[in-house]
């Protein structure tokens, strides 16, 4: 399954260049681009990474997986449903970038309940940025953050920085097995 989504992130979501022609956030320049979205957004990439963080989070008594709305979206739903095709339910949630102004004022969204624990997921990891604040809009709703997954690790130190808050931390795929296959795909053209 792994080498199956690399293979789909190098194809959809992943920009190569030997000189740092890819403007990030941060307003820094770097040699490559990862969009995970139209791998997660696609029914077999959805598929494959659903299974894979759900492997990634099974046994860890997790009730609930989510993070920060728009990249976690997907995986967090792919995930639940993988989770609940093998038995072993985890619901979803969504944390907002921006708190409602009205109705119940909340950060978090879905099935889940103060006190629980939660895996937060991320679609990229650069500096952490993102996940750092889901953790803590979790945390400020009364969840029990215990473990964070991230699909595709940069390596520019954002596990590091998660680490700070959640010491159960880990990748399914890094910057250098994209690389890598990046590059005997384009040997094979």
């Amino acid at each position: 399954m792994k080498r199956e989504l690399i293979d789909i992130l190098c194809r959809k979501s992943f920009k190569y260049s030997e000189e740092p022609v890819f403007k990030l956030v941060s307003g820094r320049l770097s040699r490559f681009y990862v969009n995970c979205k139209p791998t997660t957004l696609s029914a077999r990439g959805m598929y494959l990474a659903g299974h894979l963080l759900f492997d990634a989070l099974r046994g860890s008594g997790v009730v609930g997986v989510g993070g920060l709305t728009f990249g976690a979206d997907p995986l967090a739903v792919a995930t639940a449903f993988a989770s609940e095709m093998n038995g072993e339910p985890i619901n979803a949630f969504s944390i907002r970038k921006t708190q409602k102004d009205h109705g119940i004022i909340r950060w978090v969204e879905g099935d889940i309940q103060v006190g629980q624990p939660v895996a937060i997921i991320d679609d990229v990891a650069t500096t952490g940025g993102s996940t750092i604040k889901a953790i803590d809009r979790a945390q400020s709703e009364g969840l029990e953050v215990v473990k964070s997954v991230i699909l595709v690790d940069r390596q520019e130190g954002g596990l590091d920085n998660i680490r700070e808050k959640v010491d159960d931390v880990s990748w399914i795929i890094n910057r250098d097995e994209l690389i890598e296959r990046w590059k005997e795909l384009e040997n094979e053209k």
